[in-house]
């Protein structure tokens, strides 16, 4: 891993980009993008950008006049990043939020959302027989991740997602919101007959991760063919991915979606579609 984590002297016409939150220090971005600008021999920097919320705005237009080629937002930003911007994607729209900022030759602020296309992209890659118009999903949550896996899952076709939420209305309001007959808000917790063959479940909230509270769900309704993933990736293997696993479901855990969701930043800004593979997934999740 030595070639990877080498210094390397940038010129002066380097390519620069960076993650923008409050706080910013845990982001596994930089780690990251950096490997990415190490393996392609890319003449750049991304590198953590920790702001205050009242200074956001006037620090997003800084590095837009400053020569940045864009940046990554995360919490709490990713709403006001979106008011920001002068131009977004159709997904951000959808999605009602930005996490990729990429500034125009022109001066504009390009906004769109990533989350949606990193989700799908991870299934895709670590289960590739997944079929995303074969059956009901199953999603658990009402936050911003769950509406970024709401909007992807209804762009490739699923038929029927059953939406459930600790908090009802809050379900309730992001199904009206996104307004789409194929939502169908569910109660909490999940009974089983409400797994009933489905062929997808995934945990958008922080239930299981680490430091906060297990997510208790009977699975005993879920057919076995069923896929079974969560966005959480500390730890990698969650309770409820291990449950699913030892009933003999197929499992995907988190850490690809924040891998994959970062490709089309770094394609923008550099100028290459990264790979998530193997050696890169080791390197993220280590710490030397």
């Amino acid at each position: 891993m030595t070639s990877r984590t080498s210094y390397r002297t940038l010129s002066g016409t380097s390519r620069l980009a960076g993650v923008m939150g409050w706080p910013v220090s845990h982001s596994k971005s930089p780690r990251l993008q950096g490997y990415w600008l190490a393996n392609n021999a890319i003449d750049g920097s991304y590198m953590p950008l920790p702001v205050a919320p009242e200074n956001f705005e006037t620090a997003l237009t800084s590095l837009r006049d400053l020569g940045f080629a864009g940046v990554n937002v995360t919490i709490p930003f990713k709403e006001t990043a979106m008011r920001a911007c002068d131009e977004l994607t159709d997904r951000a729209k959808r999605i009602g939020a930005v996490n990729t900022v990429t500034f125009a030759k022109d001066g504009r602020l390009l906004g769109d959302n990533t989350d949606g296309f990193g989700f799908i992209e991870n299934l895709r890659q670590e289960a590739p027989n997944t079929a995303f118009c074969s059956g009901p999903a199953v999603v658990l949550g009402a936050g911003g991740a769950s509406r970024a896996v709401l909007v992807a899952l209804l762009d490739e076709g699923c038929p029927e997602i059953r939406l459930a939420n600790r908090t009802r209305k809050r379900a309730d309001d992001l199904a009206g919101e996104i307004n789409d007959p194929r939502i169908t808000v569910i109660d909490w917790p999940v009974a089983p007959s409400a797994l009933e063959n489905a062929s997808l479940v995934v945990n958008t909230t922080s239930l299981g991760m680490v430091g906060q509270p297990a997510l208790e769900i009977d699975l005993t309704g879920l057919p076995t063919s069923a896929l079974v993933t969560d966005i959480v990736y500390a730890p990698l293997i969650t309770d409820l991915l291990a449950q699913a696993k030892d009933r003999g479901n197929p499992i995907v855990d988190g850490l690809g979606m924040l891998l994959h969701q970062a490709r089309p930043g770094f394609h923008k800004w550099f100028g290459i579609d990264p790979d998530v593979t193997p050696d890169l997934r080791e390197f993220v999740l280590s710490t030397d």
